[in-house]
């Protein structure tokens, strides 16, 4: 199908749950009280993608909504950010984060154990085609990112056929936990209440972003418009210019440092971008919230949501079940523990959240998940999937190296 008519199709879902989510009446009202509105917008394009209605396969708008209106966003989002209440936050989103790290880490080599005596088939295999060998990329992507899966099946050897397949266990398992994230986060009250943790950090910085944006609030003009948008698309084009400039070099001279996904495009598209609406915070484009930047940017996020479900066929979980069973049992693993810890020191599950989807998603989907509590801890999501990307070649290996000792 027409990618533009992909597009439309999108948009349209996306206003029907905006309008809905917004209604007064009382059908509405209830059932978004039991299901949040963003959960819908990732999920209703998944179902159709499964029912081949479209086609996440076939359509280029995930690659165009994550190069291009994903940067634009993270520039938009960040125009007010305030770097002292984030840095006020304390230190316990990096503890979540770390803790999902370790989640994945070790949840690989305890997941095949597990396998390995009830059902030895699913986790057997030879050479190339040994499954913990397939497992090493996924361990790299719920890490790191792309750059980092890629690395792994190089470092490790994983046949193209058994990589294929991992892919699709990366996808959908890591969309499953996404989509009881997005969830959570329409509940995050009940969960801090059994968490017992102290929200108050959260609450003072989007009260604070809230009040900004309130004194400076005004109906934007055409101008306005241009404005915002020549800011956004105008430093999301610098940071293709730098990346591109940036990753062939280091590819050409310093080709080591891939496994820091410093040779990824992607990465440097993603830390200029995000470097320089902080940068542009510091200076009068701040005052652009006024007219809405962050509403353009939040926009744009939710057609990458979209785009991002389009991209989940629920079906494929039949067609190989065992393996799927074996990402779900290392997902809760990770879950688990995170969880655990979350409990032990009281995070916020603002925290629990983040920390897990910029493992799991990194730099495409931490910050749909932090926006997803409040548009002004986008930049938290995107930081800590940065970090995710250093980490992620080396605690993959790691992970590698442990389910290669206990196959």
């Amino acid at each position: 199908m027409n990618d533009a008519v992909v597009l439309g199709i999108l948009l349209i879902i996306l206003a029907f749950v905006f309008r809905t989510s917004h209604s007064a009446k009382p059908f509405w009202k209830k059932f978004y009280t039991c299901v949040p509105a963003l959960l819908l917008c990732y999920f209703i394009p998944s179902v159709l993608n499964s029912l081949g209605v479209i086609s996440g396969e076939e359509s280029n708008l995930y690659f165009v909504s994550s190069r291009y209106l994903l940067p634009t966003s993270l520039v938009l989002l960040t125009l007010s950010i305030d770097l002292k209440g984030i840095l006020s936050l304390g230190p316990k989103a990096l503890i979540m984060f770390l803790t999902g790290t370790v989640g994945i880490i070790f949840g690989g080599p305890i997941t095949i154990l597990i396998f390995s005596a009830i059902a030895p088939g699913a986790v057997g295999g030879s050479g190339p085609d040994a499954v913990w060998r397939g497992l090493t990329t996924v361990a790299g992507s719920w890490i790191g990112g792309g750059a980092n899966q890629a690395a792994m099946k190089e470092v490790f050897n994983v046949s193209d056929n058994l990589f294929a397949s991992m892919i699709t266990v990366d996808v959908i398992v890591g969309s499953l936990w996404m989509a009881f994230l997005l969830y959570g986060a329409g509940i995050t009250e009940r969960l801090d209440g059994w968490l017992k943790s102290d929200t108050s950090a959260i609450e003072s910085l989007r009260r604070k972003i809230d009040d900004y944006r309130m004194s400076l609030s005004r109906i934007p003009s055409l101008t306005d418009v241009m404005t915002v948008m020549a800011v956004g698309f105008g430093m999301t084009a610098i940071a293709h210019f730098g990346s591109d400039l940036i990753a062939p070099w280091i590819t050409e001279h310093a080709p080591s440092l891939g496994k820091y996904s410093l040779t990824s495009p992607f990465f440097w598209i993603i830390i200029i971008a995000t470097t320089g609406g902080v940068l542009l915070s510091f200076t009068g484009a701040r005052e652009l919230e006024g007219v809405g930047a962050s509403r353009y940017g939040s926009l744009l996020l939710y057609i990458l949501v979209a785009s991002i479900g389009m991209r989940m066929d629920i079906m494929a979980i039949f067609k190989n079940p065992q393996l799927f069973l074996v990402g779900l049992v290392w997902m809760l693993f990770h879950v688990m523990l995170l969880l655990i810890v979350g409990k032990a020191i009281k995070a916020p599950f603002f925290f629990v959240a983040v920390g897990s989807e910029a493992n799991i998603g990194g730099a495409a989907s931490a910050p749909i998940m932090a926006s997803a509590f409040h548009p002004a801890l986008a930049p938290v999501g995107v930081l800590l999937a940065v970090l995710g990307y250093v980490l992620g070649t080396y605690c993959a290996w790691i992970c590698g190296i442990l389910m290669q000792a206990v196959s």
